[in-house]
């Protein structure tokens, strides 16, 4: 049976028994793909410790047949964004994203926009060359557009007012809706729904919608900071149907 590569970022690690690992990678051609890797905890020879969280690497996978589980072969690192687990906040956003990764996408059906967006977070992160916070909302807002959750910020969903000719600085969001909601329509129906300052929904826009590159041009006030994140941290959770254990422990560290 012909060999398979790719270049994968290890998302998740069980122990199997008393020697092997079950590894889950998010790779670029092959998309989320489980391994069997035998002997990996007996061995530290075979895998050069580098069978970690977050390790980019060369891999080379022999497919499984029928119920027999694909077996990693052999691995080379490329690259280990080693100063993330230096961080234990930056290691929860970490693994936090990396959760979302492996509970939501689709096991073997290539997700190339998120495995690079998964890809610079990590190297920006590790870089520090974009505050954490900032990557953090950026991930989560990019991941809910790959994920077909993109929330309507551009009017209200009742009376379809553009976000720039809605009066004041607050909006409102629906979660069962995902969309805005301007003032005049919130104090109609009297819903609770989460408020949002329209300079917050801006900064949202415009990290969805520009050049990953281009991030870095941005300036992020604190406050829009706080409450980008705080919408996130509550949306991404009601998209998916869960509430992803990393994100408790991220909450719980950040206090």
């Amino acid at each position: 049976m012909e060999l398979l590569t790719a270049q994968g970022i290890l998302i998740r690690r069980l122990e199997f028994g008393d020697t092997d690992l079950i590894l889950t990678f998010l790779t670029q051609k092959l998309g989320k793909i489980s391994v069997l890797a035998k002997s990996a905890k007996k061995s530290v020879k075979r895998f050069g410790g580098i069978l970690e969280l977050f390790y980019l690497l060369e891999l080379i996978i022999r497919p499984g047949k029928g119920d027999k589980p694909a077996i990693l072969q052999s691995a080379s690192l490329l690259k280990s964004f080693e100063k993330i687990r230096m961080n234990v906040i930056h290691t929860a956003y970490a693994s936090y994203w990396a959760e979302l990764i492996y509970h939501y996408i689709e096991n073997e059906i290539s997700q190339d926009e998120i495995y690079h967006l998964f890809v610079y977070a990590l190297d920006q992160l590790n870089q520090k060359s974009i505050p954490a916070e900032v990557l953090h909302i950026l991930f989560q807002i990019r991941f809910l557009n790959v994920s077909g959750y993109q929330p309507n910020f551009l009017n209200c969903n009742h009376c379809q007012k553009k976000l720039d000719h809605i009066s004041g600085h607050i909006c409102f969001f629906d979660f069962k809706k995902g969309t805005i909601v301007c003032p005049d329509c919130f104090e109609k129906e009297r819903s609770n729904r989460l408020k949002l300052s329209k300079g917050t929904i801006k900064h949202l826009i415009w990290m969805n919608t520009h050049d990953l590159n281009q991030i870095k041009r941005l300036k992020y006030s604190s406050d829009a900071i706080d409450e980008g994140n705080h919408f996130l941290e509550r949306f991404v959770p009601f998209c998916i149907g869960y509430m992803p254990k990393s994100l408790l422990f991220l909450k719980k560290i950040q206090k």
